[in-house]
């Protein structure tokens, strides 16, 4: 079986209800390493009024370097913030030391981690920052896919990044880590900027399809599409994988969709990682109300 590392992410969320509700399901298809301390899941345990798993063992436990901070359902707090970065630093050190074959995280905190001093806006940057590489942000399910061009930048600069070369070799990328028969490329521009009347950055995207294609021998990426068209029934019969030139536009439509299935999975790296799709919840914290198909979705996507 594979041994899967799982960091615990933000503890006042509802990421140790998770790991406590989806241990009995998947114990048996995977070896688990839980990088928390196994004293914060007895006390999520009794927080939640969910019995801890009997083959839940302290051997099961790796535990960050700093002592356990108090559990604080819903709160936003640097003692957590910056439990969840070293629970999940020490889960991409058991990768790297072979000690596991791959990665899940459950979900963190942005705020906190920048309370806690952390320099990073989320796992992805940190991982591309960890292993000099960039890497690529694609969410989604068996249904649908969706690789992001950029991701956690603001809005304001994204038409400075729409470059046909940059396009090109996320594409070419794209392919090679996670290769399909078509790939459906959204557009940026309202009707893909009606040939340059609503801006030009459509026609650098077009420009990097051809290229890609040409490249291949083979038509692999289709549009650029408007991107208010292009989930539409007939073309998710179509596709099972989109690209989006930023976040929210393809982001939208598939949590729309497909938010408690979707997972978020990072391409590119040394190390295999997957995590569940959706934040902290804290409104919901140690409410027993959280739902694991993510999560389950996410260590399936990795075994």
């Amino acid at each position: 079986m594979k041994t899967i590392a799982v960091s615990c992410g933000d503890i006042n969320g509802i990421g140790l209800e998770i790991l406590l509700k989806a241990h009995p399901l998947i114990a048996s298809k995977v070896n688990l390493i839980y990088c928390v301390h196994f004293e914060l899941l007895e006390q999520a345990s009794e927080l939640l009024q969910i019995p801890l798993p009997s083959d839940l063992t302290p051997s099961q436990c790796y535990a960050p370097s700093s002592p356990p901070p108090p559990i604080l359902a819903g709160q936003i707090t640097q003692e957590s913030g910056r439990y969840s970065f070293e629970s999940f630093i020490l889960g991409c050190k058991l990768c790297e030391n072979h000690q596991a074959q791959m990665l899940c995280t459950l979900p963190i905190h942005k705020q906190a981690w920048n309370l806690a001093g952390i320099p990073y806006l989320g796992h992805t940057q940190a991982l591309s920052d960890r292993y000099k590489t960039e890497a690529i942000m694609m969410l989604g399910c068996e249904k649908m896919f969706v690789a992001l061009f950029s991701d956690h930048i603001p809005l304001s600069k994204v038409s400075s990044l729409i470059q046909s070369k940059r396009i090109y070799d996320f594409l070419m990328r794209l392919y090679h880590l996670f290769p399909q028969e078509k790939y459906c490329i959204l557009g940026v521009n309202p009707h893909c900027g009606d040939g340059g009347i609503i801006g030009e950055e459509d026609q650098e995207i077009q420009k990097a399809i051809s290229q890609a294609n040409q490249a291949l021998q083979k038509c692999i990426f289709y549009g650029p599409y408007p991107s208010d068209c292009a989930f539409i029934p007939s073309k998710r019969k179509e596709f099972r994988v989109w690209v989006a030139m930023y976040h929210d536009v393809g982001l939208a439509p598939l949590k729309a969709l497909y938010f408690d299935e979707s997972i978020n999975v990072s391409l590119g790296l040394p190390i295999l990682r997957s995590s569940v799709d959706h934040g902290v919840a804290f409104d919901i914290a140690y409410q027993g109300k959280a739902q694991i198909e993510s999560y389950l979705n996410a260590i399936s996507f990795l075994k």
